[in-house]
């Protein structure tokens, strides 16, 4: 068991120096990167929400979506249904931006996955969808 950990952190670093040096050239932090990319594939949601889909702290997230306002890539707007709720959701100019952020995404994973044969592409798919199972079970039951 020991190798998958090791495994896991060593696929991790490659992407985590990867997604920096990328990211990097566009002045965005990972995590910046990541709360951008949920709100603009999933649109807007609150804070609540977002750290749920990004696994960060409600307070990690709000810190994020601060400097994003701040670079005007975020806004937050209150609900009209319900004022006392907040929505966080993508700006224009970010918008504007993500085309560039996917294609360098798209093109790093798709050269990455290009160098496997497609049965091996697939068993990397399913050992991803089992462990996030796992670890998504795993985090209900102890919030539980």
């Amino acid at each position: 068991m020991d190798h998958i950990l090791m495994y896991y952190l060593r696929v991790s670093q490659h992407l985590s120096q990867q997604f920096r040096s990328h990211f990097g050239k566009l002045n965005l932090t990972f995590p910046q990167a990541l709360v951008l990319s949920v709100l603009g594939s999933e649109g807007p949601m609150p804070i609540s929400q977002l750290a749920e889909r990004t696994g960060s702290a409600n307070s990690t997230v709000s810190g994020i979506v601060d400097r994003l306002e701040k670079l005007e890539l975020a806004k937050r707007t209150r609900s009209d249904a319900d004022r006392r709720v907040i929505y966080v959701e993508a700006t224009p100019r970010y918008n504007e931006m993500r085309v560039k952020v996917q294609t360098g995404v798209d093109e790093y994973f798709d050269g990455l996955l290009d160098t496997l044969e497609p049965g091996e592409r697939e068993a990397i798919g399913h050992a991803l969808e089992l462990l996030d199972r796992a670890l998504t079970e795993e985090r209900t039951s102890a919030e539980g």
